[in-house]
């Protein structure tokens, strides 16, 4: 029997979202519900069955590597640790330079950067008291007013901050809407501890504030170095214990760290000899934000992948047939 168009275009998307063991046991059946719910005349599948397909892979992805849930909220929890400590430095140097050098923008061009280091000090607190769907809605608010900063700079001509501390802010608040979710009270206060710490290193630093550009070639490179050492221990004290959350935070973060470091390695792809510059040129920062953007997620995806293989592999055929095929519940027949 021919496949129709439209059972041909669902089988595509469900070959792009879920993994091939899912499909085997399963695809029959879900194809069949979708067939059943569209519309007799509908030839593709609509936008809302697309994202439901996605939203079921991923799922079904996340179950077939272990840990890698708890390894998501962990790297978000550490990226919104970063993001407060970030933020509180910043406004921080803001407010209270004794001395601004001639050349640093003053005055209301700097409230561009201080509305978004204020959305993300506020994601923090009320990630300490509500560490679900009100946080969510606040990190995403932060995300677009630091994404919005861009736009709102060009249709005012006011001063922004560079590109170079703009990206890895949004791609530190992506990891950290991992965070949500309950945890306990203290785990709650960490990133707001992790902002405190940085209030006194921002004031004994503010004399030698020199502007956006310099200040983050040093800070964030070191921030980007705290982050990796502090979740390659976490990686290797809970892999001991066969617990693979943080071999997958490492794997998650290590697209911010590199966002991070895009100072080291711009100037790295700007000039390799010893006379590197503190602030690489434009053209070298893109290329090393565009590297880091794609080598960082395929490993993850890479990563995802094997171990989905190897979950699957891990399972004989009378296991995985050991379940209801209509509710997925184990079956007792067995």
């Amino acid at each position: 029997m021919s496949l129709t168009d439209l059972e041909r275009r669902y089988a595509r998307w469900m070959a792009l979202f879920y993994p091939a063991d899912y499909r085997r046991t399963r695809g029959s059946e879900l194809m069949d519900t979708y067939l059943s719910l569209a519309a007799p005349d509908r030839r593709r599948p609509s936008p809302a069955d697309v994202a439901d397909l996605a939203a079921g892979g991923l799922r079904q992805r996340l179950r077939a590597a272990p840990g890698l849930g708890a390894g998501f909220r962990l790297a978000g929890l550490l990226a919104l640790a970063i993001t407060t400590a970030l933020a509180s430095w910043w406004a921080m140097l803001l407010a209270l330079a004794p001395a601004v050098p001639r050349y640093v923008p003053t005055g209301p061009v700097l409230l561009l950067g201080v509305a978004a280091w204020v959305v993300w000090l506020l994601a923090a607190v009320v990630h300490a008291v509500a560490p679900g769907r009100w946080f969510r809605r606040v990190a995403v608010l932060a995300l677009l007013v630091t994404a919005g900063v861009v736009p709102v700079a060009m249709l005012t001509g006011l001063v922004r901050p560079p590109l170079s501390v703009l990206v890895p802010q949004f791609f530190l608040g992506i990891v950290a809407l991992g965070a949500a979710g309950r945890h306990r009270w203290w785990v709650r206060l960490t990133p707001l501890a992790a902002g405190a710490v940085a209030v006194p290193v921002a004031v004994a630093a503010g004399p030698r504030y020199d502007g956006y550009y310099i200040t983050a070639a040093f800070t964030f490179p070191a921030a980007g170095v705290a982050l990796l050492v502090v979740v390659t221990l976490l990686a290797l004290g809970l892999a001991a214990r066969h617990d693979h959350r943080g071999v997958w935070a490492l794997l998650i973060l290590l697209t911010p760290i590199g966002m991070l470091a895009l100072n080291p390695l711009g100037a790295m792809l700007h000039n390799s000899g010893p006379g590197r510059p503190i602030v690489p040129v434009w053209s070298a920062m893109a290329a090393a934000a565009l590297l880091v953007a794609v080598v960082g997620p395929a490993l993850l995806t890479l990563a995802v992948a094997a171990a989905g293989r190897r979950s699957a592999g891990g399972r004989s055929r009378p296991a995985a047939e050991a379940y209801c095929p209509t509710c997925g519940a184990p079956s007792n027949s067995a």
